[in-house]
Order: C-alpha cells, then sequence, then structure tokens
C-alpha cells in the first residue's frame, strides 16, 4: 500500500515525495482514511510508529476547504510539552506547503502578545499546550466555539503531568459535533474514560501492544564492575564498527555535564542538553545533531520523549533509568520508521533490580554481551512477574510532593523532575540479619528480628514542568505566519 491508496489529495502526495517518505506505516495505514472520512479515532502507537504524520496529513486535506476567522481557530491540537507542540508545526510547514493554510502555536516562554495577533488574524490549526490555551481563554482572547476537530496528543503523558482535568474543561468549551482523534502510548483507566466522555462511535487503531520495546531495536546490557568504568565502557561504544550517531542518556544533570567535558576532551564530537540550559540553547543543540554536525548528544531525561531525528544509530543508557517505562522512551530515539537500532544499557549490580523491573515491564530479558560489540546469545526468555521485581524507591532520588488539581511543585533537587505522584505497591517488614558473637563469646545466637520500619516498594511517576522559561532566539519552523 502507498501513501496514493489512503485517499489523500494530489498536492499532499507531493509534499509526502518531496519529504522521502513512499510507504505509510502501520498507524498511517490504519488512521488516515478513517480521519478522512470524519471518524473520531483512538490511535494506540508507540514512538517512532509516525504517529504525527498520521494526523497531519489527513488534518491538512480537511482544512484545505473553508475559512479561518479571527479568534476562532478551526482546529486544535493538544500537545503536553513545548518541544513536542513545536515539532508538530514543523510537520504542517513541511506537509503543508502546497496548502494555504495557517498556523498560530500557544505554548509558554513566547511573547503572548504575538500569538493574540496570530489568532486575531484567524488560524486554520492551532497548536497548544494546555497551560497557555487556558491563560488565553480565561483572558477572553480566543474562543473554541469554531473549532470543528480536536487533537489530543500524548494522552497518557498528558496524565502524568496532571493536565487531564485541563483536557476535560477545553473539551467542554468546543462544539458537540465536532471531530475528535485521540493518540496515546497506552490506554490505562483515566484514558479509557476520557476517551468514552468526549468521543463518539471511535475506531481504535493499535500497532503495537503498549510498554513494548520496537522489535527493530537490538537492545544490549553491559554489566561493569562498578560505576567508574562506565566511561570506558561507553568509549568502546562509540567507538565500535557500525557506529554513526548517538544519544547518551544519563539521569542527572551532573553527570551530563561531566560526559558532555570527558567526552569532548577525549576529541568526539558532542553536545548536550540538560535542565539547566534555557530552552533556545536546548533547541540550538538538538537542531546541530539532527543536521549531522555533532554525532554524539547527552541528554538527561528532558529530552527522552518526543525528540524525532531520522536515522539515529544508537541509543546509549549511561545511567539505568529510575523508572522502567522510561527505558521504552529513552530506546524508542532509534530503529524509528522501520530502521535498525541498538540500545545499550551500562549497569553494575547494583542496578540488578532496576534492570529486573524494566524486563517485567517489557515480558524478555535483554541480551546481555560482554563489551561493547560482544557476543552474548540473544534472549527472548519471559523476565520474572513477581512482585519482587518491581523498583524499590532509592533514598534521596527526588522530593515526593503529592499531584493537586494545581499542579504546585516542590524544588527539584537535581535533574529529576520536579514533583511526583508516589503509588505505594507493597508494604512489608524488612528482616535484619543477625549479628555473628566472636567464638569466645558464649551467649547463644539470636533469631533474627525484623525491622519496624516498612519497607515501601513504591513506583515514582515523575510530573515534567512544561512552564518553563523559554528565553532563546524563536526558530524559524515557530513562525506565525501563513503557512
Amino acid at each position: 500500500m502507498s501513501f496514493a491508496d489512503l485517499g489523500l489529495s494530489e498536492s499532499l502526495l507531493r509534499a509526502v515525495t518531496d519529504s522521502g517518505y513512499d510507504i505509510p506505516t502501520p498507524i498511517q495505514k490504519g488512521a488516515i482514511p478513517p480521519v478522512l472520512m470524519g471518524k473520531d479515532l483512538i490511535g494506540i502507537a508507540q514512538t517512532g510508529t509516525g504517529k504525527t504524520a498520521s494526523f497531519v496529513l489527513p488534518m491538512i486535506d480537511i482544512l484545505s476547504e473553508g475559512r479561518s476567522r479571527a479568534r476562532m481557530p478551526r482546529s486544535l491540537i493538544l500537545e503536553p510539552t513545548r518541544e513536542l507542540a513545536a515539532q508538530v508545526a514543523e510537520n504542517f510547514v513541511k506537509y503543508g506547503k502546497y496548502h494555504k493554510l495557517s498556523m498560530a502555536l500557544l505554548i509558554g516562554g513566547v511573547q503572548m502578545g504575538d500569538q493574540v495577533k496570530a489568532l486575531e488574524k484567524g488560524v486554520d490549526v492551532l497548536i497548544a499546550t494546555p497551560g497557555r490555551l487556558m491563560d488565553l481563554f480565561g483572558r477572553g482572547k480566543i474562543m473554541l466555539n469554531g473549532c470543528d476537530l480536536l487533537v489530543i496528543d500524548e494522552a497518557d503523558r498528558m496524565l502524568d503531568m496532571g493536565f487531564i482535568p485541563d483536557i476535560e474543561e477545553i473539551c467542554s468549551k468546543l462544539p458537540k459535533s465536532r471531530q475528535t482523534l485521540l493518540f496515546s502510548a497506552t490506554m490505562p483507566p483515566p484514558i479509557q474514560k476520557l476517551a468514552a466522555k468526549f468521543l463518539t462511535d471511535p475506531k481504535t487503531v493499535e500497532v503495537a501492544r503498549p510498554a513494548t520495546a520496537n522489535v527493530n531495536i537490538d537492545q544490549r546490557l553491559v554489566t561493569v564492575p562498578n560505576a567508574a568504568k562506565k566511561r570506558d565502557a561507553l568509549r568502546d561504544i562509540l567507538r565500535e564498527d557500525g557506529f554513526r550517531n548517538a544519544i547518551v542518556f544519563s539521569n542527572k544533570k551532573v553527570t551530563v555535564r561531566d560526559l558532555y567535558t570527558s567526552l569532548k576532551r577525549s576529541g568526539f564530537s558532542v553536545g548536550q542538553i540538560q535542565g539547566d540550559m534555557d530552552q533556545g540553547s536546548r533547541i540550538a543543540e538538538f537542531d546541530r545533531f539532527k543536521k549531522d554536525e555533532i554525532t554524539i548528544l547527552v541528554a538527561s531525561d528532558v529530552a527522552a520523549r518526543g525528540l524525532d531525528v531520522k536515522g539515529v544509530s544508537h541509543v546509549i543508557n549511561f545511567d539505568v533509568p529510575w523508572q522502567p517505562d522510561d527505558y521504552i522512551h529513552r530506546i524508542g530515539r532509534t530503529g524509528r520508521a522501520g530502521m535498525k537500532g541498538i540500545a545499550y544499557t551500562l549497569a553494575t549490580k547494583e542496578d540488578a533490580e532496576a534492570i529486573a523491573a524494566i524486563e517485567k515491564l517489557t515480558g524478555f530479558k535483554i541480551n546481555r554481551v560482554d563489551s561493547a560489540g560482544g557476543s552474548a546469545a540473544p534472549s527472548v526468555d519471559r523476565a520474572p512477574t513477581s512482585d519482587a521485581a518491581a523498583p524499590v524507591e532509592r533514598e534521596a532520588r527526588e522530593e515526593r510532593a503529592p499531584r493537586s488539581r494545581s499542579r504546585s511543585r516542590a524544588k527539584p533537587r537535581d535533574e529529576t523532575p520536579p514533583a511526583a505522584e508516589v503509588v505505594i505497591v507493597e508494604e512489608a517488614p524488612r528482616a535484619v540479619e543477625p549479628k555473628t558473637e566472636p567464638k569466645s563469646a558464649a551467649k547463644p545466637r539470636a533469631a533474627p528480628k525484623a525491622d519496624p520500619t516498612p519497607a515501601l516498594v513504591a513506583v515514582v511517576r515523575p510530573v515534567e514542568d512544561a512552564d518553563e522559561s523559554w528565553n532563546g532566539p524563536v526558530p524559524s519552523f515557530l513562525s506565525l505566519s501563513a503557512l
């Protein structure tokens, strides 16, 4: 099947061909025809499957007829973060170059006055984060009663970040007769409830089992004696045959800075993205990586989701992620659009529980290798399913703060997000090993005692701050002018 078989217009097919694409991905094959027919849709797809084009392409054809009015966008796309919103805008510029459609981007960190001016001219496509949209709506700068097409993207991440109440309020202000498209990597109960409330007889398209790593990614686990040996293992991977470029992930921004400095001194072409950098600098560094001006990008989890770079050959987890689902999103930066990729994870014996939790989530064991490029028989054994495999919350990992409707946040200690939702899944006493008495002692050996302090086995779900200030330059593709 080709794009021409999906019912897209000739001008849109020409833009797709210009972009270098010939064959649609499974999510595009399943989603585009029903969207063109005006049906509501639930798209369940993991990252890197071409999900964005599956709603951008039919939207361009749907919106090609009609005229925009001041302050009344004809369509609305909700994204959880500015980075994702900006990438969707980039897709509209790329695929909509032969259509006369106007677009506006409502995100934090950009002058609100410029955004209001764009809305007053009338826009066909409004791409927004929930916070900024609600702000402008509260000021009376935008009306949503003319919006006939709504896209809720990355719905499960919206849930993680506490945006579901905002989305419900936004949906209540849109026409009831609209067309609604909801995309999510997973479908937890709150998302199912949201879909049941705001979608009408939706068609469901699912192209991958939730929490499953891309089959095009060769996952490898390298065990090192201690953390000090990780840098040697990393350099070995970066020098192996077949290496083209890599995103290297660390749990802490201080480690990102140190790795960046160390690799640069060793002669590698390297850049960095971490939380202490302003938004403009992060985008500029990401653009350098996309243009192959640098071959290695060291990043913290601010970059784990939403980065879309074609042809990344390697992803390297310098640190084992604290949360198992972050592993899926990290390694999803490679193996995109049907291409092959390699994902290395560097681990010490202290990381055993975290690795077990990842393998429990994915359902398969990661292939163990002796070193970079080393050989070990691939393993597809089922991972253990006992509750003992769940990750134990590490001491002083992050300050805890319960999620509230206003999304109040505690001050972050390092790269960990400012707030976290802690779900206790087990509480049990810990056994304390008995002390061994000297041989000369006549005292009988005491039986083990239970530690009265409960061991808390927890899953900590980070909440990302979506309203950081943007102090850097605005990239060209964020222009608020007509496409």
